[in-house]
């Protein structure tokens, strides 16, 4: 019987009605057992059990950097999710740096069974997961706990409202130690109003702030993906830009003075004017 499921998962996608829509694992033809996660048709998550280092998505090989640059090699961190997915990240933490504890907060409980069934994750992973609402997974959270915090949360490829704000960042630093780090996967498009709006947002709390992202779409070019990394204490900007430049999809790192004028004048967004992130062109997929 085990035999012909693992067969079945080699060759054939999983598909199931999750809470957030048609969720769709599908088999990796170039990796034996990697696998893509969908959403409604949207990709979400690639996660390869075989080698749980590896990272393809290109935000999430920019979170990977982050991850990487977060402690010395090795080093076990705590660490929260905001936003399962396939707990890519998670896996890549528990990889890299064993003995990690971390937390993952996903809201569609269905997806969570789905991807616990399907992609089990480690024995001994030391990775817990609710299945609740971000902001309030994140208030569980006890203070100082945290090296890492990573927003990654999409509802219908829109990032929810309530972890747009200054307050959402609030609940943010409370659960990070002194020199823990914040990092956020943000997708926009012309005219960028929305990331310029979250970098004000995370400038208002946060000392240290860098932002990776395609050279088109801080260009304003296209609909894309950044990622933003926030602390208070300074950043290894030249390692990350390394990085990011060698990726099979190089990224620009913006920092300091060329990010502030990036922003163009935006303002910190409140829990009372907060809106969702704009949804992406019919076409594109995160």
């Amino acid at each position: 019987m085990g035999k012909s499921r693992n067969a079945r998962r080699e060759s054939a996608a999983v598909v199931e009605t999750v809470d957030g829509g048609l969720a769709e694992l599908i088999p990796d033809r170039d990796r034996a057992r990697a696998w893509t996660l969908l959403v409604d048709g949207a990709p979400q998550s690639h996660v390869d059990l075989d080698d749980p280092g590896y990272l393809s998505f290109e935000y999430q090989r920019r979170l990977g950097h982050v991850i990487d640059l977060a402690a010395p090699p090795g080093k076990p961190v705590h660490a929260v999710h905001l936003g399962g997915g396939a707990f890519t990240l998670a896996r890549y933490v528990a990889a890299t740096r064993p003995r990690s504890t971390q937390q993952v907060v996903e809201r569609d409980a269905a997806l969570v069974q789905l991807v616990r069934r399907e992609l089990p994750l480690e024995t001994g992973a030391r990775i817990r997961v609710r299945s609740v609402d971000a902001r309030e997974g994140l208030a569980k959270v006890p203070d100082g706990w945290a090296d890492l915090v990573i927003a990654d949360v999409f509802s219908g490829a829109r990032t929810p409202a309530h972890l747009t704000s200054t307050e959402f960042l609030d609940e943010v630093r409370r659960a990070l130690k002194p020199g823990g780090c914040y990092a956020a996967n943000l997708a926009d498009g012309p005219p960028l109003a929305h990331l310029r709006g979250q970098i004000a947002t995370a400038a208002a709390r946060f000392q240290e702030l860098a932002l990776v992202a395609d050279p088109t779409v801080l260009r304003g070019k296209r609909f894309g993906n950044a990622v933003l990394v926030a602390c208070d204490h300074p950043l290894p900007v030249a390692e990350l830009t390394r990085r990011a430049a060698s990726d099979p999809h190089p990224g620009r790192v913006e920092h300091g003075r060329s990010l502030t004028d990036f922003t163009g004048g935006a303002v910190p967004v409140a829990d009372a004017a907060a809106v969702a992130s704009p949804a992406p062109p019919a076409a594109v997929f995160r």
